[in-house]
């Protein structure tokens, strides 16, 4: 580790929280429908869509509607992402000629969009045309981050409601998300990486001539339009291969820090629209606190395993950093970095190989999704995940106390907390189920690339990455095959829709209930004392759900390396 690897990543701290507020306040004005500096262009806009639609901004829906809504908007979405992919080969915008995709790689390919996971089991200049890559993926890159926001915001307003029985209106929120949040940023942000040298183009792929005269097709495209929602929305799908390792897509430390700040601007910002809208903005900083703990632990440990090398390269008498899967442009503290935000954030988006990790370097990311991706956590996701565990925290706590749990005024009951609770299982069901029966069936196990227990922790990356929504991996896995790409396929949606539909059911029963004054033994939620108590609930449960699997997976392969051991 070095001196100028910490300011590197203190800078990126740093502006992460100085773009906290003012985007909060952006953003509560926006869900509030109140004025801001984009209406007198978007306002018409934004009503010949609801026209269009069918609603209105003074209309809202209870969260049976809302999440009906939802439910019928993804599946639309799905359906379309199927359909252009198993047509491109007949469709306009498709010069390099690419084929119809296999029905199970469709079908995984539209789910991981669809659930902002952005799994790739496909090289995306090798697979997908223009078309499907702008109408298809950019499009879900930008409505599922869109959802997520929804849910978040309606399930703040759930808190923040003295009384009632509405949420909001899921096609007001996921419009409003979209045309004032994402498209805006976006288009600078596309603009700006064209300016840092990334393609965006409809132009065919280029041919040139290397120095010892081979030929060699340089794969270009609509590139900056897709990099700028992937990594805003958190989507994380790259249109290269390679993702943020590509040059094209990532070509200078200074489009790596854009992009890493990026990923975390709107989760982080997030808990100060919560902040605001319930009244008490120390609410949203002591949440972010919590987040800013696990976030920086876990980028500690990052950086120093990677930082320290390989132990089998020590057991040879061979020190040094490890640059395996790394690229030189970023080296060894912003490889780090990137891969601690991503996975913190369900983003995905890689600017390194994470399979090429040291055991306890790798560890880490995958404890990050294991965790439900909390930390920050994609646009909207991570937001209403974290108030999973900030119920289970608030319960834990009256049970110390021995009083009737409340949260900013709100009594927290046995609905609150069986929702709450089977929104978290569902998560480790999913992970750890899958890679339970993968690791036994043959067809399975064939797909791995590595012997001993890196093999094991590409089969748990995998179906982690998939529930958790994040679409990373550990690349020694060949996950292009009918079983993965269903299997996988069917985590992401549990993944998704199975945190969704209790997180919305929770926000319909606190939406329903008066807010109490707080009294002397209301318990603080805005102080140290909570942040504790809340990163605590947060690793225990994820310490105990998945230490098992864990020491079966790092903590075995790193025993062994420094014992000199391979496979």
């Amino acid at each position: 580790m070095t001196l100028n690897g910490w300011l590197q990543i203190l800078l990126f701290c740093g502006i992460v929280l100085l773009l906290v507020k003012p985007l909060g306040g952006y953003m509560t004005r926006i869900f509030n429908g109140e004025r801001t500096l984009l209406s007198p262009v978007l306002v018409p806009i934004e009503r010949g869509l609801y026209r269009l639609a069918g609603t209105s901004d003074r209309e809202e829906q209870h969260w049976i509607s809302y999440t009906f809504a939802m439910l019928i908007f993804n599946l639309a979405g799905v359906l379309v992402l199927y359909a252009l992919q198993r047509f491109q080969g007949v469709l306009p915008y498709n010069p390099a000629g690419m084929g119809a995709v296999d029905p199970a790689l469709s079908f995984n390919t539209a789910v991981s969009f669809v659930s902002n996971t952005n799994w790739q089991n496909y090289g995306g200049e090798s697979t997908m045309s223009y078309l499907t890559q702008m109408a298809g993926l950019t499009v879900q890159n930008f409505v599922s981050a869109a959802t997520g926001i929804a849910i978040a915001v309606a399930l703040i307003r759930a808190f923040s409601r003295a009384s009632g029985k509405a949420i909001g209106n899921f096609w007001v929120d996921m419009t409003r998300a979209t045309l004032y949040v994402l498209l805006p940023i976006c288009i600078v942000l596309t603009l700006v990486y064209v300016w840092l040298g990334v393609p965006q183009t409809l132009g065919p792929y280029v041919d040139a001539t290397t120095l010892e005269g081979a030929k060699q097709t340089i794969a270009l495209g609509p590139v900056a339009s897709q990099l700028a929602i992937k990594m805003l929305g958190t989507n994380g799908g790259g249109f290269f291969n390679a993702n943020s390792a590509h040059p094209f897509e990532n070509p200078d430390a200074i489009s790596n820090l854009i992009q890493m700040v990026s990923i975390f601007a709107i989760g982080a910002a997030l808990t100060n629209v919560f902040g605001r809208m319930v009244g008490n903005q120390r609410q949203g900083w002591a949440i972010l606190a919590a987040m800013g703990v696990l976030f920086v632990v876990g980028v500690g440990v990052t950086y120093w395993a990677e930082a320290a090398g390989n132990p089998l390269m020590h057991a040879f008498g061979l020190a040094g950093g490890n640059m395996e899967g790394k690229e030189v442009r970023f080296g060894v503290a912003l490889s780090s970095l990137f891969a601690v935000i991503t996975t913190a954030a369900s983003c995905g988006a890689v600017n390194a190989m994470h399979g090429s990790f040291t055991a306890l370097g790798g560890m880490i990311p995958l404890i990050n999704m294991q965790l439900g991706e909390v930390i920050v956590g994609g646009v909207g996701a991570g937001f209403y995940g974290i108030l999973l565990f900030v119920l289970i925290a608030i319960f834990v706590a009256g049970l110390m106390v021995g009083r009737t749990p409340e949260y900013l005024g709100k009594k927290i009951e046995a609905k609150e907390v069986k929702m709450a609770v089977l929104a978290i299982l569902c998560l480790p069901a999913a992970m750890l189920v899958f890679t339970a029966i993968a690791v036994v069936l043959p067809q399975a196990v064939a797909s791995i690339g590595t012997a001993g227990p890196h093999g094991f922790s590409e089969i748990l990356y995998a179906y982690t990455s998939a529930a958790a929504n994040n679409g990373s991996a550990f690349g020694g896995l060949t996950g292009n095959t009918p079983w993965y790409n269903v299997t996988l396929g069917l985590g992401m949606l549990a993944g998704r829709f199975l945190v969704i539909i209790p997180a919305l059911a929770i926000a319909g029963s606190l939406v329903t209930k008066k807010t109490v004054p707080a009294s002397a033994g209301t318990f603080p939620t805005d102080g140290p004392l909570f942040v504790g108590l809340l990163v605590g609930t947060i690793v225990i449960v994820g310490g105990l759900t998945f230490f098992p699997a864990i020491a079966l997976g790092p903590v075995v392969e790193h025993l062994v390396s420094v014992a000199g051991l391979t496979f």
